[in-house]
């Protein structure tokens, strides 16, 4: 495979990273068609509305394709949220995973937040892991009914020091 780049999310980024959210949860979580358009909606707030300074996305690629996805957004003036977080099949199991993270991480610190949060689900099993592996913790966790599925919802959190 090309070497692997991490690069700043592009506004014509967001047909991929929309489509590819709502096909691999579809495909590996079982999520509805109700998935694609939060996607969209958080997308294009994003683009219409990001601080620069504070916020940012990125895509990483190989050889022109892109392979996955994770952004950074202000939740209040203390706290970013990590949103997007995505990986091809294709793209997993080679340390990908850590490296973004590690890198949104280290870009809301640079940024001035004092945490972070994010939301997933119970059966991501592999992201839980790598968010444990990297000091967040479970802060909230409760049964919903979204993307027609039914699941644990769980919010996670990291304070930096």
């Amino acid at each position: 495979m090309d070497e692997i780049t991490l690069r700043l999310f592009h506004p014509d980024d967001a047909p991929w990273l929309i489509e590819r959210h709502g096909t691999l949860y579809a495909q590996e979580a079982g999520f509805d068609a109700t998935f694609a358009p939060l996607v969209a909606e958080i997308v294009n707030d994003f683009i219409a509305m990001h601080d620069p300074e504070r916020e940012a996305g990125w895509v990483a690629e190989a050889g022109g394709q892109p392979l996955g996805s994770i952004f950074c957004v202000a939740l209040s003036e203390d706290i970013a949220k990590l949103r997007l977080f995505l990986l091809d099949p294709g793209a997993r199991g080679r340390g990908l995973g850590q490296r973004m993270l590690s890198h949104c991480m280290a870009f809301a610190r640079k940024a001035g937040y004092r945490g972070m949060q994010l939301a997933t689900h119970e059966s991501h099993r592999a992201a839980c892991a790598l968010y444990a592996r990297n000091g967040w913790r479970i802060a909230t966790s409760h049964p919903v009914r979204s993307y027609g599925c039914d699941l644990v919802e769980q919010t996670w959190e990291i304070r930096f020091h």
